[in-house]
């Protein structure tokens, strides 16, 4: 695969990853009940400060504070999508298989699409909570540079219930799959991630 054609994937990746952001940014607030699509399928818009799951750095590092942390988050997010960046302009300089090409592509726009929000989102808009964020406010946006939220909105309530008694530890207890929210750009790294896992060997063949 040529450079031509990786860049192609990621600017596709973005452009859909950056206007399906923009369009709930401007159109939902937080707090806004979740628009069911199908039994299984809704928009739920949210809004991540942190690392995966919502998990913030100064959960683990307590001594440090929650906007320190966003902030080395952000430049640890910038360091790491410089390293697949390269990685990727490597492997296509080499020659290696589509397939490892093509993952590493997928993986560099969904990291470059969260990048994207973390970096200017926060100087762009306005506050979302209880209101529509209005794009470039006379007033300001909710955050300096590198403390911006990334923007969720896909959720996929699959199933949800009591478990059967019969299951050890979790049995008689509430289950539902699955919680989490994410949007196109962790849907990228996610399916970027599963096929170097799954197609291992056709990606690293060479």
């Amino acid at each position: 695969m040529s450079l031509k054609k990786a860049s192609f994937i990621i600017l596709l990746i973005l452009l859909i990853d950056q206007i399906s952001k923009i369009y709930i940014k401007t159109h939902f607030s937080l707090g806004d009940d979740p628009i069911k699509v199908l039994s299984w399928f809704e928009i739920a818009f949210v809004e991540n400060d942190g690392m995966a799951w919502g998990a913030k750095l100064s959960d683990f590092f307590t001594f440090i504070s929650d906007r320190f942390a966003k902030l080395i988050l952000t430049l640890f997010r910038i360091v790491a999508v410089t390293g697949i960046g390269f990685w990727l302009v490597d492997v296509i300089k080499k020659q290696k298989s589509k397939t490892l090409i093509f993952a590493i592509a997928i993986i560099f726009a969904g990291a470059l699409g969260n990048i994207i929000d973390s970096v200017f989102y926060g100087i762009l808009f306005g506050d979302s909570h209880m209101e529509v964020a209005v794009f470039l406010p006379e007033s300001g946006g909710y955050a300096d540079v590198f403390h911006g939220n990334v923007v969720d909105m896909l959720h996929f309530p699959i199933w949800s219930g009591i478990l059967p008694e019969w299951l050890p530890i979790i049995g008689g207890k509430y289950f539902s799959f699955f919680d989490p929210v994410f949007n196109v750009a962790d849907i990228a790294i996610s399916t970027g991630i599963g096929i170097l896992i799954v197609f291992n060997k056709r990606a690293f063949k060479n």
